[in-house]
């Protein structure tokens, strides 16, 4: 007999969390705060749970080009609000959530992915001409978009010339929209994750019904768009636990980049726990990809139309931690095969990333 995945609490908790966030109760007590924490973790929990069964339906690697470009356009619609909004910090906002995530991305998420796995499976396998052609793409978008704006002499400081941000958002979208006709069409064996006999079994007592997975998609949207409601939400209360602790209030953007990329990180780091880092590297690497060459292209054209000063270069520290990372994750991921040293290397990066923002 045919089984399907159960929604259950799935479906109850992200429900749950909307009525929270709608009931405007969140910030009146302490309590409902705590409980709005909760709820949220539980909506990452059925994000992951969502996003898998949509992956399971439809393959991969469009399991993990779903998720990864779900949320990367939510956290982009947030971006564009709160620079609608205007405000004091919103000419440098784009830069700095990107810079976090890719922080975060590649050395949290794969570090994480590298050591679970490499503790649990000693060695880990994957393609690296599925590394090499993530890698390429994105040190091209990173280096137009947060580095080279510190050396073009149209306009004096780390910002381009209208013609100059037109330039750099096609290239984004170029590079990305390349990346995927080449991950999804062209070159698709090299994203595709070696099934072995346990997964067969696996798969073979379960299988997804397009109704399921329509279901499961259209949850996975609802849970995805409350958990950065909810990450909004709390910020302010997050804001004052930090400051309260005598720490920058830049850590702030941290922790909630760290939330918004959860659904992600905990369904890449899971799929490292089973042996396939592959799956792993695709959400890793594809979402940093998205978050880049979709956030970008989109802020440049609300900056344009409000008439506002995009800031996207990077200063000195910044831009030798990124340079630091992207080389220590370039050569993890050339061999085609992984241990968890390069895991312990990216995550003492990542943490002295969060060190020079406390103490600079």
């Amino acid at each position: 007999m045919t089984k399907t995945p159960r929604l259950d609490w799935f479906v109850i908790f992200p429900i749950l969390s909307w009525l929270l966030f709608l009931s405007g109760l969140i910030s009146s007590n302490v309590i409902f705060e705590i409980l709005a924490g909760v709820l949220l973790m539980s909506s990452v929990i059925a994000a992951v749970h969502h996003s898998e069964v949509v992956a399971q339906r439809v393959g991969e690697p469009f399991g993990t080009i779903i998720l990864a470009v779900s949320i990367t356009i939510i956290e982009v619609g947030i971006i564009s609000s709160l620079m609608l909004q205007g405000g004091q910090n919103s000419t440098v906002l784009a830069r700095d959530t990107v810079f976090a995530a890719t922080m975060l991305i590649l050395n949290g998420i794969i570090g994480i992915c590298l050591l679970v796995g490499g503790v649990k499976h000693v060695e880990q396998y994957f393609s690296k001409h599925s590394a090499n052609t993530a890698l390429i793409s994105l040190m091209s978008i990173i280096f137009f978009t947060l580095i080279l704006p510190n050396y073009t002499t149209s306009i004096q400081g780390p910002i381009y010339s209208p013609p100059q941000l037109i330039f750099v958002a096609l290239a984004c979208l170029v590079i990305y929209g390349a990346f995927l006709f080449t991950q999804t069409v062209r070159h698709r064996a090299y994203f595709l994750t070696e099934t072995t006999s346990e997964d067969e079994d696996e798969g073979s007592s379960l299988e997804v019904s397009n109704a399921t997975a329509t279901k499961s998609l259209l949850l996975l949207l609802v849970s995805l768009v409350i958990i950065v409601l909810l990450a909004k939400k709390l910020s302010p209360s997050i804001e004052t636990l930090v400051l309260s602790a005598n720490l920058p209030k830049s850590l702030v953007g941290v922790v909630i980049a760290t939330i918004i990329l959860l659904p992600e990180g905990v369904a890449a780091i899971q799929a490292a726990q089973k042996n396939r880092l592959q799956t792993s590297l695709n959400l890793a690497l594809g979402s940093v990809l998205a978050s880049i060459g979709l956030t970008i292209p989109t802020v440049a054209l609300v900056s344009h139309l409000l008439g506002l000063e995009l800031v996207l270069g990077l200063d000195a520290k910044s831009m030798l931690l990124l340079g630091l990372s992207f080389l220590t994750v370039m050569l993890s991921l050339s061999k085609g095969k992984t241990n968890m040293l390069y895991g312990v290397v990216l995550l003492v990066n990542l943490a002295g990333y969060i060190f020079t923002i406390i103490f600079p």
